[in-house]
Order: C-alpha cells, then structure tokens, then sequence
C-alpha cells in the first residue's frame, strides 16, 4: 500500500491567514455554507453486523435491538457522500457493499422530521482486500478448556469493535518448540504453557475457527531468539546462543519466576542455523493450526552481546535477516515484529516483509522518552520515513499501568484521549481480547472495563473504521493549523499537546483537509500512559465557535465525533468574515474531527 503525501504547501489552510482584510480572497468561492438540517443524538440502540470486516462487493448481514420510530430509514455513507438510503423495515437487513477496496463506511438508523434529525444508532464497515491497509489488531491470551459458546461470545465483541486481526499470547508449548507436540510429533490435548497454565489444544483450534467465520487473522505470537532450558534435548544447539561476554561464558537470559516453566536463553537470531531449525518448528505449526502468520517479538536493547566466537552481534540487522528468513521459507504468511520502545524499528520496517509496523511503547518509571502524547506523533512520523510511507502503525501501549497493580477499573478518560489521539495521528491501538491490556503480560486482567467504557470504545473504532480513509490513507499529517476559538470557551494549542489546552493536528489531502480537535483542557498530564487513572473527564462544551482561514475554493464542511451521535457525519453551516469561515459545532468533550472539502 503507498501512502501518498502531498505536499503540505499545497493546502494552505495550514499556514496562517497573510492578513486580516481579505486580500487574496476576492477570487474564492464558497458553498454549504447554509445547512438546512439540524442533526441530534436519538435514544441509543445497537447495531451489529456478522463480521468483523469484509471483501469489497460482499454482502453483509445488519442486526438491531432497540426501540426505533416506525419512520426510521437506513443511510449509507461513505464519509459525507451518501451511497444508499432505505427505510428500515425489520431487526434484520442485508446491503451489498460497493466493489471499491479499501474504503470504510457509517451507516446510521435516523428518523427526520421537519427541520431536525435524529440519529438513533451508527455501525462502521470496511470493506478492504487485506488487513494490512488499515489494522485494527486484538488479542487471546488464555487457552484453558472453554466452550464453544465462551469463545464465540469473546470473539462477539471483537468483532463489534472491527478487529481484523488476533494475537495468540502466550499459546505456545516452548519458545523453542511452540507447537504442543512430542519430539516426535504426536499431539497433546493439553500442554503447559511458559507460566505453567493449562493450554488446550481444541481452544487454540476453535479460537482460530471462530476469528476465520468473522473474517480476522489468526496470528501465533513468539520470540525470534528464545529456548528454554531443555533446548538442547529438543536439537537446539549452544552455539547458536547470545553472550554477555566475548568469551561466551554468560548467555543472556531473560528471567522469569521460579513458578514457571523455564527461563528464556536467547539465541542469535541472525544466525541460519537456528533460522532453519526455527523454521521447521513453524512449519509444524502451520501444518497443524490454519494460523495466517507469526507475531515476531524481541527484549528491546539488550546492551551489547556476542555470539559463540567473540564476535558483536548486530540484533537490529538479526531481526532483518529473520524476517527476511521467515518470509522466505513460508512467503504466504504474513509477519508483524516488535519494535520494543522503537529498537531495530528502522531494520524492520525497510525488510518490506512485514504487513505493519507494531510498536510496544513504555516511558515508565524514571524514563518518559516515549510517555507523552508527542511521542506517539514521533514515532509515525519514524515508521513512515523508515517504511517510505507505506506501512502504518499499530501501539502496543498498556493503560493504567501502576493501577492496574490491583484489582479495579480502567480509567475510562485516561483511555479514551490516548485512543482519541492515536487514532487521530493515524495509528491504532492493540488493546481489546477478552479484556482490555493493562500490563505486557496479556493475561493479567487486573483492570475492568466498565459497561459505559465498552459502549465508548464501539463508538471509536466505528469512528476509526468508518473514516479510515481520511484518518490514515495516505495524506500528510501537519501541526500548522490555523484554527481560532471565536467564543473563547477553548484556548487553542497547535501540536504537541499541552494539559490545559484545546490541541489541534491536521492531515492534508488532495481535496480535503482534516483538522482534529483534541481535548486536554481539563487533564491532569500530557501523557498517554494515564498510570494511576487520575485523567479527569472533560466537561462536554457545548456550542463551540471556530474559525479557519481556507485559501481554496471551499465546497462544504462537516465534523465527526465519536463522542456525538455515534460518529455520524454532521453538516456545519459557516459565514464568511472578512478572510475567515466561522461556524460553531454542536459540542466538543474529547476529540472532534473537522473536514473541509474543497472545488
């Protein structure tokens, strides 16, 4: 997939207005200016459809519960263009999607009458060839013996959020030997995973059939450099190891509790030996479970290391060579890999091998290098450079970290403004399995997710699905927006974000520019992390008033919030004052999405 960028002198709403008189503007034009149609929230109902994603040209399946008014009808969207409208005659519908790949659409349930209309409830689809274009990645990271209507329940809300795609944690049998085999290939029911925790083999199976019927891939996590300590009775040799000392007398080891299986020795994962031993374990994966792919992982820095004969090993270009080997040696399944807080991130992405570039990003205790909002900014703006603009970024970020060190509930603030933001910059968020991740051990399950923050997050990544296509297809993201609060009910704050402050970021597109409204009026911080979950809920401003500088030809504008009616699309009428376009919006809590679309 390219991203295309255009260039940001182009659009020259991002650039500040020359003067105040108007000059410059007489030639311009301006249309929608005028909205005939007020749109307002409706009583909540909900919509579910019966995959998590779909081919273009595919039908697909609508459901609804709740009350609705007899008059409702049916809209089809995609972004503001209207494809299709119906009356709504039942619970039950179908709708044939457009043949167009790659393009995400809202569809609202909304009743109208007189001047007004009223949303009742909104469902986002994409329809795309290949996950990789826009990844919305989950995870299943318990394995024990679970019912088939368990599994399909857990698998239910994933699929309401649009996860395209699933990590298996923590599955595996050995870092070494991941498949639950005996050295000679017989199958067991039931292995030990590295914790000692139960794993069925007829779970990992039936997780792998249910995600495949919602249309997500199944992805098995594993180390690219990991053995246990009965390594060598499985064939893997010591010298293939990693060292602490020239002398390869200490193995670097990453250690774990006495409660479990093993302590992990790592090798080199450079190294084409343990290449091809790792790969003829992963063929005996793929030979018994239909995964679609592997989740590479790594330590981040480990210092410096060694390999048997003395020598430095680069680990950056070691990833490389084992993406690289791994492609090769199964070309049909697809590869993700770690860059563990952006270590050997540049050497995985230009491998051009992996669907995405993941990112498990930390800035915890003493070190904030990666805990502000800005980082997250940094590090997409890194990954396109190092992929040339063709891969976009998916953050492993764990919320509440400190307090999910008990037992409680996520901060439901703190959580919707990293999303907000991240989703805003173009990138998603691995955070939804069977709970929401708190810690970068998958299974702790600490933290709840209160009903009210399960129905939020439907919202967002509907708001993220449905405007794929302008939050991260291509574009180019720009901190110059030149944005005014009419009323002063915000202070303006162009990028990086600062606690206290409205935060604006833009993306321009060629015939579109994007002006996100990003709210940290009321936070405590300005970062994501929301460690002990003390991010205060923003009020709900209502009525703000803005005002932009357009030099083009201006065809109309409009906003969506996943905050307001569902994130359905909401017409903006403006007027024109002097060199500037004012219009107020209907309300502002965390995050509002702006478009103008020009001639």
């Amino acid at each position: 997939m390219k991203k295309i960028i255009y260039l940001a002198g182009i659009f020259l709403l991002f650039t500040a207005c020359k003067n105040d008189d108007g000059a410059g503007m007489a030639n311009l034009e301006y249309e929608g200016g005028e909205v005939s149609v007020k749109i307002e929230e409706g009583t909540g109902i909900s919509l579910f459809t019966d995959k998590a994603c779909y081919a273009p040209g595919e039908t697909v399946s609508f459901g609804i519960l709740g009350d609705i008014p007899s008059n409702a009808k049916i809209r089809y969207r995609h972004l503001d263009e209207v494809i299709e409208e119906q009356p709504l005659a039942g619970s039950s519908w179908t709708w044939t999607l457009p043949t167009v790949d790659f393009t995400g659409y809202m569809v609202d349930i909304y009743a109208s009458s007189d001047d007004k209309e009223v949303i009742y409830g909104t469902i986002a689809v994409d329809a795309s060839s290949d996950w990789k274009r826009f990844p919305r990645y989950g995870f299943v990271a318990e394995f024990g013996q679970k019912s088939d209507e368990d599994i399909k329940d857990e698998m239910s809300y994933l699929s309401r959020c649009h996860i395209n795609g699933v990590q298996f944690q923590d599955w595996h049998n050995k870092h070494h030997w991941p498949l639950g085999s005996t050295r000679d290939g017989q199958i067991m029911p039931v292995y030990k995973d590295i914790a000692n925790r139960d794993v069925y083999t007829e779970t990992v199976e039936k997780y792998i059939e249910v995600q495949h019927a919602l249309g997500m891939k199944s992805i098995f996590y594993n180390l690219c450099f990991g053995a246990l300590d009965d390594a060598n009775l499985d064939g893997v040799k010591d010298s293939w190891g990693l060292f602490k000392d020239y002398k390869a007398k200490t193995r670097d080891c990453h250690e774990l509790p006495d409660s479990w299986k093993s302590n992990i020795y790592l090798t080199d994962p450079g190294n084409k030996a343990w290449q091809d031993y790792l790969i003829q374990r992963n063929t005996d994966v793929y030979n018994h479970f239909a995964f679609d792919g592997y989740q590479i992982d790594q330590l981040g820095n480990r210092g410096t290391v060694f390999n048997v004969y003395g020598k430095e090993v680069d680990l950056p270009q070691g990833y490389a060579s084992f993406i690289k080997a791994m492609k090769q040696a199964h070309p049909d399944k697809r590869l993700i890999m770690n860059a563990v807080s952006r270590y050997g991130a540049e050497q995985i992405a230009q491998t051009g091998k992996v669907d995405f570039l993941y990112n498990e990003v930390w800035g915890k205790d003493n070190d904030r290098t990666e805990a502000k909002f800005s980082h997250l900014k940094i590090i997409i703006d890194e990954n396109n450079e190092y992929s040339g603009n063709q891969l976009n970024t998916v953050f492993a970020a764990y919320m509440n970290y400190w307090l999910a060190e008990n037992v409680g509930e996520f901060n439901t603030p703190g959580v919707l403004l990293t999303d907000a933001v991240m989703f805003a910059l173009g990138g998603s968020h691995l955070e939804l399995g069977p709970h929401m991740l708190c810690k970068e051990y998958f299974p702790n399950d600490n933290l709840k997710m209160t009903e009210a923050l399960k129905k939020d997050i439907i919202h967002y990544y509907d708001f993220m699905t449905a405007y794929q296509n302008v939050l991260r297809d291509g574009g180019s993201l720009t901190t110059n927006v030149d944005i005014v609060s009419v009323d002063g009910k915000f202070e303006v704050q162009s990028w990086p974000p600062v606690k206290g402050k409205l935060c604006t970021i833009g993306r321009s597109l060629e015939n579109q520019d994007v002006i996100h409204l990003l709210n940290l009026s009321q936070a405590d911080s300005d970062e994501w992390r929301d460690d002990y979950g003390t991010m205060p809920e923003p009020n709900t401003i209502e009525n703000p008033s803005f005002s932009i500088c357009p030099s083009r030809s201006v065809k109309g504008l409009w906003m969506a919030s996943p905050d307001y009616a569902g994130g359905a699309v909401i017409p903006i009428a403006f007027k024109v004052n002097g060199n500037r376009l004012e219009f107020t919006l209907p309300s502002l809590k965390y995050w509002n999405m702006l478009v103008v679309e020009y001639k």
